[in-house]
């Protein structure tokens, strides 16, 4: 059993634009317990408020899987560690767990602490002896410990020998400027494991792009004990991410590290902790990003219709995520069938879709994208189906955009569309052109289909395709719509910018009217 020890509410806040509040990290912290990980480490309590708020209000709540962790370093020297401040916050932060940091490599302990080797191997084990006297499990951070080895070997072990007298449970070797490579702590790995009978553990920092590698290295060298953060986020170019390290032990190297049928939840873990840290999911993940298991090219798709195994490394389903397939200019019959299947749309009988494949290949060379738009791709096949009927046509519209003396800027629209056979004039004013269309749609359609009021229009993005053309450019639009219980993008594209939004907008409301009112 490899044990997961999380540091994302730590090492992960020293990632650029990352704060977490005592409440973000206490909702992290309960989605990580019910993922499975071994230790939580909830901050440095000596370093802040917040984070000793998180220790005392952590203490009270019932923990299923995790130890929680108190962070800090090893005391001064020239001071007993019963006298030092950091040591005395770890203890009242009343943790099961202290992990502590000390110096391995010679010139962070002759340049940065300004001690002689012999007093910084004093004040790691007496540091350690003393929080292991008052009932705690310890674990020691050997920091920078890779460098300090490729430097003096001799002395990077002595420091470990010192946190194993002191009674360490554990001795995690950190590469902490992240610069090695697997082959490099492998072998480093090996000749500690040789020398020292603790148990040992590794902490990666990827700014060599090695961090899950190097990782995965230490395990298969001996290493019990992994650490890391969610998604990767740390300082610089962040840790190791557990995404990747705990499916890649589980599911490759045959090591367990969470308890059975939870790895099926790393998918949502990945995502809430990224939702929580105000940072947007980055799709590109591997295992948990959305495109993880997104095929697009059209031989790629066919294959994956035949065998599911063809282009893909492991069943998505067992780290919580999907197969996808993505629609656009590289695409074959097998993505639009494989697509209008995905979105429950019945296309037996007509699995010759050649012409929605040529008007989706001949949209996308006008700007159109359909990748992150399949909700166009929903009304291009529906639009295809044998007696369909739109909900309504478009027969025109019209958009001023005027400034008033004593009213400032307003935008009116009159748009007239077909209902039922009827022609229905309406009019209505807005925030600017893209809005007073839509007032001015919605105000047609509802009397005739009242779920209109339940579509949310919650996202406008407009891309500039051709910047060299001016304002003569061709502009895409993307338009996302919730109804309460679903979200789904449409696309537009046009050198006009009002004709390009009302193509979005279009989709999106006949797609509301018609797919997504349809239960799947």
């Amino acid at each position: 059993m490899i044990q997961i020890y999380d540091t994302t509410l730590r090492d992960g806040t020293q990632r650029e634009g990352v704060s977490l509040s005592c409440e973000d990290k206490l909702r992290i912290a309960g989605r990580l317990d019910a993922l499975g990980v071994s230790f939580i480490e909830g901050g440095w309590p000596g370093s802040n408020p917040k984070d000793a708020e998180f220790f005392e209000r952590a203490r009270d709540l019932p923990w299923e899987t995790a130890r929680i962790a108190a962070f800090g370093s090893t005391c001064r020297v020239g001071a007993g560690p019963e006298d030092d401040a950091n040591i005395r916050a770890l203890l009242e932060a009343r943790t099961p767990v202290c992990t502590v940091f000390g110096k391995s490599w010679v010139l962070h302990v002759t340049e940065v602490l300004r001690a002689s080797l012999d007093d910084n191997l004093g004040i790691i084990e007496q540091s350690l002896a003393y929080l292991k006297a008052q009932g705690r499990r310890v674990i020691y951070d050997a920091e920078h410990f890779f460098d300090g080895y490729r430097a003096d070997p001799g002395y990077a072990l002595e420091t470990l020998r010192a946190a194993a007298r002191g009674g360490a449970d554990t001795l995690v070797l950190c590469d902490t400027n992240g610069g090695s490579l697997p082959w490099q702590v492998a072998e480093v790995v090996r000749a500690v494991k040789a020398a020292i009978q603790t148990p040992l553990g590794i902490h990666a920092h990827n700014d060599g792009e090695a961090a899950v590698a190097n990782s995965l290295a230490a395990v298969r060298e001996g290493a019990v004990h992994v650490q890391g953060t969610v998604n990767g986020y740390g300082e610089r170019c962040g840790n190791a991410n557990l995404c990747s390290v705990i499916p890649a032990l589980e599911l490759k190297m045959g090591r367990s590290c969470l308890p059975a049928g939870r790895l099926r939840l790393l998918s949502e873990a990945s995502h809430y902790v990224a939702e929580v840290a105000n940072l947007a999911a980055d799709e590109h993940l591997p295992y948990v990003g959305r495109s993880a298991f997104a095929h697009k090219g059209g031989v790629h798709v066919a294959a994956m219709r035949r065998s599911a195994d063809s282009y893909q490394h492991i069943a998505p389903e067992l780290v919580g995520n999907k197969m996808r397939v993505v629609v656009s200019e590289l695409s074959g019959r097998g993505n639009v069938i494989a697509k209008a299947e995905e979105l429950g749309l019945d296309i037996t009988g007509r699995e010759d879709v050649s012409g929605v494949l040529h008007e989706i290949k001949e949209l996308e060379a006008r700007g159109f994208s359909f990748e992150a738009a399949e909700a166009s791709v929903a009304m291009l096949l529906k639009r295809q189906e044998p007696g369909y009927r739109p909900p309504f046509e478009l027969v025109d519209f019209l958009v001023n955009v005027e400034h008033r003396s004593g009213r400032g800027l307003f935008a009116e629209a009159m748009v007239k569309v077909r209902v039922n056979g009827e022609v229905l004039h309406t009019a209505a004013e807005g925030d600017g052109p893209v809005d007073a269309l839509d007032a001015a749609l919605r105000k047609a359609l509802l009397p005739h289909h009242p779920k209109v009021a339940q579509l949310q229009l919650t996202d406008y993005k407009v891309r500039i395709l051709d910047s060299s053309n001016g304002t003569a450019a061709i502009t895409r639009v993307l338009i996302d719509t919730h109804d309460g219980s679903r979200t789904w993008s449409t696309v537009g594209a046009s050198p006009n910018i009002i004709e390009a939004s009302w193509q979005a907008l279009v989709d999106s409301i006949e797609y509301g009217l018609t797919v997504a009112a349809k239960p799947r």
